[in-house]
């Protein structure tokens, strides 16, 4: 079988949506090696370069000139003679040959309908377009939680049996042991406390992190924050400042899967208050970590968080203050929940994720 990817996000995307397309192909190369994966855009980067190592992985230069994502990409996978398209973040290609070709799309999540205060009218209007005109061309749909199947079917108005969930993983850095040098090393690169709580993602307004320096206010807990800064940051920022906590948060930027895996290890508590995810991948990292995880009780998160996680209100920093002080005043329960976490998170493994991929994709040739 050969497929073909949007490969955009695989090489010029840092976070989510390149980590999904990278781990994907990845896993998907490693146990399925007999099929070709085709990996389609204007140019590569650095990024996936281990991946593109394996022999059954071919990048493949796609057509020039401008919107030939959406005008070219579908006939260049054509012309290599794929068997199956598959888009990684909610596009697809507009125009196509005669030439029989399957086309699967993955959607992540529909925040920008669900929250459009936190996107802009021209961004709202050109997702829902290409998201909408992707989930209408599709053969089939992988919704990345039922979170984002229940929102398909409601905002883009796509029968039940079109969509099929597939979960997603994590990178390898989480399941791996690192070197007791490593770690030290990465502990004193980046002055971690002694014991920490650890909140990981994008500093943006619905990730909701205001809420955790609110809970721990009047405490002496230090915050780990790791995540890129965005206008958002100016708020934390101000309220950091008026209630003189600088020396209680450190953020970090610039840090490797490798690093980030330490920090999540080392520690005590992984705090996610997030509004609304399409998946939330910090949450499995953290389970990966053995590390106990509080989150929000909406949308995905509970998929992702599994029984044994502690769950919060988002909107009430007292409830997010309670929780973290319940854990944080108690071994036994940290290390209880860390191990059930751990357990539960075994089926976000790369094996069974890529069991479900090839599944799909074999039923759609058949």
């Amino acid at each position: 079988m050969k497929i073909a990817f949007d490969a955009k996000r695989f090489f010029h995307n840092t976070s989510g949506l390149g980590n999904y397309s990278r781990d994907l192909v990845r896993i998907l190369s490693i146990y399925y090696p007999e099929n070709q994966y085709l990996l389609l855009n204007k140019n590569k980067s650095e990024r996936g370069s281990d991946i593109l190592a394996n022999p059954n992985v071919t990048f493949v230069e796609t057509s020039k000139g401008t919107m030939s994502r959406q005008f070219k990409m579908g006939k260049d996978a054509q012309k290599e003679n794929a068997d199956i398209f598959h888009g990684l973040s909610g596009e697809l290609p507009l125009k196509w040959d005669k030439k029989p070709i399957k086309k699967i799309v993955t959607i992540h999540d529909l925040i920008f309908v669900r929250y459009p205060q936190y996107y802009s009218f021209f961004d709202r209007k050109i997702h829902l377009w290409k998201f909408k005109k992707a989930a209408n061309t599709a053969d089939k749909i992988i919704a990345i939680s039922e979170q984002t199947k229940r929102d398909i079917i409601q905002f883009l108005k796509v029968p039940e049996s079109k969509i099929e969930v597939i979960y997603q993983g994590c990178h390898k850095a989480f399941k791996e042991e690192q070197s007791e040098e490593f770690i030290q090393k990465t502990k004193e690169k980046f002055n971690l406390p002694e014991r920490f709580i650890l909140n990981v993602g994008t500093i943006e307004e619905r990730k909701n992190l205001v809420s955790i320096v609110k809970a721990i206010k009047d405490t002496t807990i230090p915050l780990v924050v790791v995540g890129k800064k965005t206008k958002y940051f100016q708020k934390i920022k101000h309220f950091i400042e008026k209630n003189k906590m600088e020396k209680q948060i450190h953020f970090l930027e610039n840090v490797s899967m490798d690093e980030l895996a330490v920090i999540y290890k080392s520690a005590d508590i992984f705090v996610y208050p997030s509004f609304f995810e399409g998946f939330g991948i910090p949450v499995i990292e953290a389970l990966f970590s053995k590390t106990v995880t509080i989150t929000s009780n909406t949308s995905c998160l509970p998929e992702a968080g599994g029984p044994d996680s502690v769950y919060i209100d988002p909107k009430n920093y007292l409830d997010i203050q309670s929780k973290i002080n319940f854990l944080w005043n108690s071994e036994s329960e940290r290390k209880r929940r860390s191990d059930k976490g751990f357990e539960f998170v075994q089926k976000f493994n790369d094996e069974p994720i890529a069991h479900q991929m090839m599944n799909l994709y074999q039923k759609i040739i058949s």
